[in-house]
């Protein structure tokens, strides 16, 4: 083994070793990326010529522009209080049901993932809006809070979803493929996570009630009134699977879209977009940071052949391909419990996807691409939910006084069951996620 094979071995480690102390990912990255290009040239120059090419190489990717302005759509949508509305609807359909308005908070984290694109704002903004409501109808702290956790995931796995853009960015496939890729499995989540309530209280009656049944022309007045949603949904990822947008098109269409229907319901003040357009500049330019980082790290790992060595050996060893994909897909559950969604991927895809790739699952590369980038996300979803510091988690449980953590892991659990048995069948018939890209291509 070279030295600079087992210089960029190591690099990973450090990372982590460097995340558990508490320094922040993008620069743990950052400065391990540096140090091993230091080690490995043995000059600085090349280490501040990086600051000059990769800063440049790596932001003036069109693809990111989407970041920003998916994030100012999920601001504006919280905004405009379409999350009230969603909820609103979908309890006045559900409620009725033994567990319904937990199964409500679910249908709403769908709907409003569907135009947020991002796991923890679709987490808090619900939680706000469904655990008091969930606690006036008498469900328990473990229901409530695992149901409202698990419809975060949501909003990452229903396009349109940031980490998918990063991802394409990073495997260089395309957007609207990804998006495409994702729809079918988000429903398939949707429904598995209803079915998980519907068996949850019939297993514990007292968990959780049920509601008054509304008369239909109330609950088609309800469905009216988040006619919004469904024109942003249908613009946007309507625009893109059609082709008649190119994602950052959609994106920046959705954005516009929900500041109108927030200046219509006259939710919106000065102040309001201030602090909006700021608090979507600090989350653009957490997320950047931590691409950055990655891309420093990369370029380190790609000096010490590191992810060419990987990729070949494991061609050459002659493994089960399934076998690979199960441990790998394993390896991002264990992963998900210590470090957030982003993290992972930036950290983990450069080095997997060209060892996956050489591997024969009977795809093209794109299908693959596709394939595997939906499996991923889905086991970063689970992640957020996995115990014990899932960051849907700890954001629901504080949102609950008096909810203990463990009442919240107590709850969740049956959710990430869900989650497994989703992977499983997703791995044993990909074209669940790849039958929309081949009827639109």
């Amino acid at each position: 083994m070279t030295t600079n094979l087992l210089l960029g071995l190591l690099g990973i480690p450090a990372v982590l070793v460097l995340v558990f102390l508490r320094v922040p990912i993008g620069l743990a990255m950052m400065a391990i990326g540096i140090f091993g290009t230091w080690m490995i040239t043995k000059n600085f120059n090349p280490v501040m010529a990086q600051f000059k090419t990769l800063s440049y190489s790596t932001f003036a990717s069109h693809s990111l522009s989407v970041v920003p302005l998916f994030l100012l759509m999920g601001q504006f949508a919280t905004l405009s209080g379409l999350s009230t509305k969603i909820f609103k609807a979908a309890t006045a359909w559900l409620g009725h049901r033994q567990g319904g308005v937990a199964m409500a908070a679910i249908g709403a984290s769908a709907g409003f993932g569907s135009i947020v694109g991002s796991s923890l704002a679709t987490a808090a903004t619900m939680g706000k809006v469904a655990l008091p409501e969930l606690k006036k109808y008498g469900y328990s702290n473990a229901l409530s809070t695992g149901a409202v956790a698990a419809g975060g995931t949501l909003g990452i796995l229903i396009p349109p979803s940031v980490i998918l853009v990063i991802f394409a960015v990073l495997t260089e496939q395309n957007i609207a493929k990804l998006f495409m890729g994702a729809f079918l499995p988000g429903i398939l989540a949707a429904v598995g996570y209803l079915v998980v309530i519907a068996i949850y209280v019939r297993v514990r009656p007292e968990a959780g009630g049920r509601l008054e049944r509304v008369p239909y022309m109330e609950r088609f007045k309800a469905l009216a009134d988040i006619w919004p949603v469904l024109l942003v949904f249908v613009l946007v990822i309507g625009g893109i699977y059609t082709g008649i947008f190119t994602p950052t098109e959609a994106a920046a269409i959705g954005a516009a879209g929900t500041f109108v229907i927030a200046l219509a319901y006259r939710s919106l003040t000065w102040e309001n977009v201030r602090d909006a357009l700021l608090s979507t500049a600090v989350s653009t330019a957490m997320i950047f940071l931590i691409v950055f980082g990655a891309a420093v790290l990369n370029s380190f790992l790609a000096l010490s052949q590191l992810p060419q060595v990987a990729a070949g050996w494991i061609g050459e060893q002659g493994y089960n391909p399934w076998i690979v994909l199960a441990i790998v897909l394993v390896f991002y559950l264990v992963l998900g419990c210590v470090m957030d969604s982003l993290s992972m991927i930036l950290l983990t895809i450069p080095i997997l996807y060209p060892m996956m790739m050489v591997l024969d699952f009977g795809m093209t590369p794109d299908e693959f691409g596709i394939w595997f980038g939906i499996l991923v996300l889905i086991a970063v979803e689970v992640g957020l939910i996995t115990p014990p510091v899932g960051m849907n988690l700890f954001i629901i449980n504080s949102m609950s006084p008096g909810t203990k953590l463990s009442e919240t892991y107590r709850g969740v659990m049956p959710f990430v069951l869900s989650d497994i048995i989703r992977t499983i069948i997703l791995v044993a018939f990909p074209s669940i996620t790849l039958c929309l890209v081949w009827w639109f291509y």
